[in-house]
């Protein structure tokens, strides 16, 4: 339902922009875009959370998704339906948060920030403390495109680490690193306060 939800309003605003769907409110990515300045103000507070639901584009939607549905199905299995989609939101809502924090210049606070990336973190980090030696197929280019499964976390924690980097040393302007870093602690904190209870209570069931 994620999934279908995410592509869905893609695919709305994307028909609104190109004059299919005649609404302007719609039109305008920026009425549901998170801007930082507007959350510190107080202001637009609701983008917070409409802005999870955004992409900058197809492929910005496609890699998201991809990572949801590998890693979401198993972590919901744990957390039950309903408190997935909580579990889900509030990491979106942490990693906005350090996304904020982290901004120093001020310029950067009137840039609008897309993407359910920082609530997909969440679930990566939640994935990593609950299945950390599942086996995650993996396409690595040696010489040619060959598939290796790679423990999860070990592919999580590269991932992991590649965000640290590129944020803190600012390689790539333009992605909320940091906000990809704060969702994934969150669903490491939730999966060992929550998550591992569940599972092993589940475990005890079955």
């Amino acid at each position: 339902m994620l999934i279908m939800t995410n592509v869905i309003v893609f695919l709305v605003m994307l028909l609104s922009n190109l004059g299919v769907i005649s609404n302007d409110f719609l039109a305008d990515i920026g009425n549901f875009a998170m801007i930082p300045s507007n959350i510190t103000h107080g202001e637009r507070l609701y983008t917070v959370f409409t802005s999870m639901f955004l992409h900058a584009g197809f492929l910005h939607l496609f890699g998201n998704m991809l990572y949801l549905y590998i890693f979401g199905d198993n972590v919901e299995d744990v957390f039950g339906h309903a408190s997935y989609l909580v579990f889900y939101v509030f990491c979106g809502l942490a990693a906005s948060l350090a996304h904020i924090m982290s901004l120093t210049n001020s310029q950067l606070y009137g840039i609008p920030v897309v993407g359910a990336s920082g609530a997909i973190s969440g679930v990566l980090g939640a994935y990593l403390v609950l299945y950390p030696k599942a086996r995650v197929l993996t396409v690595i280019f040696y010489g040619w495109p060959i598939i290796v499964p790679i423990p999860a976390i070990v592919f999580l924690g590269v991932w992991f680490l590649m965000q640290w980097f590129l944020g803190f040393f600012d390689v790539a302007g333009g992605v909320a690193y940091w906000a990809h870093i704060g969702g994934f602690i969150t669903g490491i904190i939730l999966a060992l306060t929550i998550g591992r209870k569940r599972k092993q209570a589940k475990r005890i069931r079955l």
